[in-house]
């Protein structure tokens, strides 16, 4: 096992991990940027080391920076966390060379998984199902030879990321050349790789993602799926496990071809691959994400595991002693609701000093979260504050749960979403299980126009 670990990360994941650190053993070095000085990952780590100004750039994304912290710190491994450089092969490798261990997959295991379109060949050599697709695509020109080869409408995405950046959907000759120049830029600038593919888009689909762990000895788990269909604008809102739309039957079938092929590329750690659903409830894989989700929470609640202390132990080259998870049966029902500082009306972050702040709690409560009373919210980051999951026998049970638990929630100074999220827990595509990844957009428009106010501070 690791004698200490670096965690380049912030908030609330920054906090989740130093905590499995803990629990095994291990010590911790926080890195924080100016504005995150006094920020809880930074109070309760065994070390910290400021590496920059605000601006991620300078510290989060700082790499020369994170690698002379643990340098520095004596740290023999980094955890990424998501998001900043957690999906970055270039960072990993780095780790390697400077004898580090990065807790994840390997660099070419990301690359492999990371890049969209070679995540494409990977899912089709393996028997994976797929939309009808491309490759790169050259120009605007091929672009539209492709659509019409695969069928409009298609969708236009960034082959070296996601989170909507990069995707556009066309739905007619005329609307290529706008949408592949603007999506191409969008790709160039969040992800320094201009690369566009297409695929045929699905009009009103579920999307599921299947959780799954590997060690370094030849042991891959599949570890069910989480509903994440609520999402506004590519941003996931709302996850549960398990999802409504699954049988048991189908579980097992899609987790052992998807455990084939993770074994077989030799991926190992924690990843999500990630599926569209149509109406006939068929599957069809768009991307892996090679590190650990935002809501691996639901997932922990319903198999009992601590997925992040597995990460590290398999980072370690623990052997993982764990039951063969085609036998499991998952532990009733987990919902995640996303809470984040922002405007009700617009959804634009909403930066502030949190003056007071009393979480949620009670039976099968749980609040993973990195703010307090008192704490300034920056303008620099992610708008999220805290996840709320809950846990109860059924799903019913656990949506009056969140509702409780949402109720309890008290943020005080800023604006939140909470009101939103029992909006969308009062929906009937939602209580019903029948939402779509179009079900948020039927619901926002509602809701806004319920909400009067000032708009967001400015920020200067």
């Amino acid at each position: 096992m690791f004698r200490k670990i670096l965690i380049a990360n912030r908030g609330e994941i920054a906090l989740r991990v130093l905590r499995a650190c803990r629990e095994l053993d291990v010590k911790t070095v926080a890195v924080h940027s100016d504005v995150d000085a006094r920020a809880l990952h930074v109070r309760f780590a065994d070390e910290a080391v400021c590496i920059g100004p605000a601006p991620a750039s300078k510290s989060y994304l700082n790499v020369p920076a994170l690698i002379s912290a643990a340098e520095i710190t004596g740290a023999d491994a980094i955890h990424p966390g998501y998001g900043f450089l957690s999906e970055n092969a270039e960072f990993a490798r780095i780790c390697e060379k400077c004898g580090i261990t990065f807790i994840g997959p390997t660099p070419e295991a990301m690359r492999a998984w990371g890049d969209k379109v070679r995540a494409r060949a990977n899912a089709a050599r393996f028997g994976l199902p797929l939309l009808t697709g491309s490759g790169v695509l050259e120009d605007a020109e091929h672009a539209t030879r492709e659509a019409k080869r695969i069928g409009y409408p298609i969708i236009l995405k960034a082959s070296g990321g996601g989170g909507g950046r990069g995707m556009r959907i066309v739905r007619a000759d005329a609307e290529m050349a706008d949408a592949f120049a603007s999506a191409r830029r969008e790709a160039e600038s969040g992800f320094k790789n201009p690369d566009i593919f297409c695929e045929k888009y699905v009009e009103r689909p579920r999307h599921i993602e299947f959780q799954v762990l590997a060690d370094k000895h030849g042991g891959v788990w599949t570890l069910g799926e989480r509903e994440c269909s609520l999402q506004r604008r590519h941003q996931k809102l709302i996850e549960e496990a398990p999802s409504p739309a699954m049988t048991a039957e189908k579980r097992l079938e899609m987790g052992e071809v998807i455990r084939r092929a993770v074994l077989e590329t030799g991926y190992t750690s924690l990843g999500t691959l990630e599926f569209l659903m149509d109406e006939r409830k068929d599957l069809y894989f768009l991307e892996m994400n090679t590190r650990v989700q935002v809501e691996h929470p639901v997932t922990e609640m319903v198999t009992g595991l601590d997925l992040v202390a597995l990460q590290v132990r398999a980072a370690a080259g623990e052997k993982l002693d764990l039951p063969d998870t085609r036998s499991w049966s998952f532990r009733g029902h987990a919902i995640e609701c996303r809470i984040n500082a922002e405007d009700p009306k617009t959804f634009a972050p909403w930066p502030g000093l949190i003056t007071e702040y009393n979480p949620p709690g009670g039976a099968g409560v749980r609040v993973d979260s990195g703010v307090y009373g008192g704490w300034r919210v920056p303008a620099d980051y992610d708008s999220l504050l805290a996840k709320v999951i809950v846990h109860a026998k059924t799903r019913p049970e656990a949506i009056a749960r969140m509702r409780r638990a949402l109720d309890e929630f008290i943020v005080g100074g800023i604006r939140t979403n909470i009101e939103f999220h029992k909006a969308l827990l009062a929906d009937h595509e939602v209580v019903d299980g029948t939402m779509t990844t179009r079900t948020v957009e039927r619901i926002t428009a509602r809701h806004t126009e319920r909400h009067a106010g000032p708009s967001a501070p400015q920020l200067k």
